[in-house]
């Protein structure tokens, strides 16, 4: 189990930030990872986090499972799978360093994107695509969501223009993220990381997540997020810059 109170500093408020998101707050979790980056690997905090999340979507999937739009999930699922084997093969034959600046990256598109969208809607023409188009949508979605936890911008991209109804919505996509977390684990064990260290690291923060994942549900029906929002995605376009910054220095 990890020891070092540097990491905890950092463990602590990225883990709050995923169990909000997990509550309500779609999208800050996605600061969770970059986070976690300054103290340890990137490969080891994503698997730190992973039984985290996995965990999480427990509620998800059960609250919302008999609303998903199905065909949807067929089309990107694939491409999922794909996406995730890529990002296994990446981050397997890449150095720490270049992991780093691939999450730092990620995290700078995935701000930018939620910034971009909170001033635009989405792309009226995406939803008259044809359905295969939506495998393309799941390998980025897989391979972000195996790099850097951070495949909500790739999916979005391909579903919010269909014009879901909200359940319906949230349905799909709390399946389709767990399913992709499930899948994740054989990679993440191909390498190496559910260690005795990584695995107790992650219990030991887990009341926590789950603690802040009900404190989001309770918190989303009483304050507008629209500020806290705004405040985290420019802190992610600021903490990618930083990372990509340390592992090319």
């Amino acid at each position: 189990m990890i020891l070092d109170w540097h990491f905890y500093a950092l463990a602590i408020p990225a883990v709050i930030l995923l169990g909000l998101a997990k509550g309500g707050f779609a999208g800050m979790g996605a600061l969770s990872l970059p986070m976690l980056t300054f103290a340890i690997d990137p490969v080891r905090a994503a698997a730190i986090l992973l039984p985290i999340l996995i965990a999480q979507d427990v509620v998800g999937v059960w609250a919302f499972r008999r609303t998903v739009d199905w065909k949807l999930l067929g089309w990107m699922m694939p491409g999922a799978v794909l996406g995730i084997w890529l990002g296994y093969a990446f981050a397997a034959n890449v150095s720490p360093l270049g992991v780093m600046a691939a999450v730092g990256a990620i995290s700078m598109i995935f701000g930018a994107y939620r910034l971009w969208a909170a001033r635009h809607a989405a792309p009226r023409d995406a939803a008259r695509w044809p359905l295969w188009v939506g495998s393309l949508f799941g390998i980025a979605s897989g391979f972000t969501s195996q790099i850097a936890h951070a495949g909500q911008p790739p999916f979005q991209l391909w579903v919010l223009p269909r014009k879901l109804d909200r359940d319906v919505l949230i349905g799909t996509t709390a399946l389709f993220f767990a399913a992709i977390n499930w899948i994740k684990v054989p990679a993440y064990a191909a390498l190496g990381q559910f260690t005795r260290a990584n695995l107790l690291t992650a219990a030991a923060l887990l009341p926590l997540a789950l603690a802040s994942t009900i404190a989001g549900v309770w918190l989303v029906r009483r304050i507008a997020p629209e500020r806290f929002y705004t405040a985290i995605y420019w802190l992610m376009i600021l903490v990618g810059a930083a990372l990509i910054w340390e592992a090319l220095a």
